[in-house]
């Protein structure tokens, strides 16, 4: 919300040696993904949930690559670091798991509670940045060249700059779509990464839902990813669909499953709210 008034001066000074063409294009971008990420906000949604991170993570890159020119030097010192801790803030804020929860329960229906489940580590060491860093420079640097003149490569990386973020995009949203959700039927697991379809557990089948214990064997939903792991034990074998790899999908019986959620203290909250064994 303050970002403008934050960061929009030493946006400002960076862009101030520029063309007119070139700050004209770039304070368009600024204030498009401003207007979209305040949209987003406004309607919490799991595509909004997309919005807002891919396009917060932005700020505090752009904030730092500002600082790093000669505008701290042109609207102070103090600015600058106030600019850059904001945005660091603004991008923090979005990727907290309390916002995370928040936007991907925007989209449940009735009754239903959702909770959000950890990105795997694999993911998050190098295929997400670089699809983060391919949808943002496939956004700008087509219109941006264009701004410099440079109408052939310009007007080539708009088209592809547009593929590829829309790319980008449905490959990072796929993240955003991955979460527990309570039904009055029982819990049901959305996983695209390790199930090709949504498994209900059914109420009467749950033994328990709870911390993972040590030596816990069972169905491993959890893709690595760090914090406390839960397990939803079942009182007998349930067959249940499961992704061997990204394009094998198989059937195996599990009477336990384990994953890790960013709120596992919600998530036994919640079970036990719903009555379901947590101890």
């Amino acid at each position: 919300m303050i970002l403008p008034f934050t960061a929009g001066p030493l946006l400002a000074a960076a862009l101030s040696d520029r063309s007119r063409a070139i700050e004209a294009v770039a304070s368009i971008l600024l204030w498009g993904g401003w207007v979209a990420v305040l949209t987003a906000s406004l309607v919490p949604r799991t595509v909004s949930l997309t919005v807002v991170r891919v396009t917060a993570l932005a700020a505090p890159v752009g904030v730092v690559g500002a600082a790093t020119v000669e505008a701290p030097e042109q609207v102070g010192t103090a600015s600058a670091a106030v600019a850059v801790v904001s945005a660091s803030l603004a991008a923090a804020a979005a990727f907290s798991p309390l916002t995370g929860d928040e936007f991907v329960n925007g989209s449940s229906y009735g009754s239903e509670r959702r909770f959000a489940l950890r990105v795997p580590p694999v993911l998050l060491a190098a295929p997400v940045p670089l699809a983060w860093a391919a949808t943002i420079a496939g956004v700008v640097a087509g219109p941006l060249l264009l701004a410099a003149r440079q109408w052939v490569l310009g007007g080539v990386l708009l088209v592809v700059g547009a593929v590829v973020a829309v790319i980008g995009v449905r490959a990072l949203h796929g993240l955003a779509r991955r979460w527990v959700v309570f039904v009055p039927a029982g819990v049901v697991l959305h996983d695209p990464l390790g199930l090709p379809e949504p498994v209900l557990f059914p109420r009467r089948m749950v033994r328990r839902l709870g911390p993972a214990r040590a030596g816990t064997e069972g169905h491993d939903l959890t893709q690595r990813a760090p914090g406390l792991a839960l397990a939803l034990e079942l009182t007998e074998p349930l067959p249940v669909g499961v992704r061997r790899t990204r394009r094998e999908v198989g059937t195996v019986d599990v009477d336990q499953v384990l994953f890790t959620p960013t709120r596992p203290g919600a998530v036994v909250t919640e079970a036990a709210q719903r009555r379901l064994p947590t101890a």
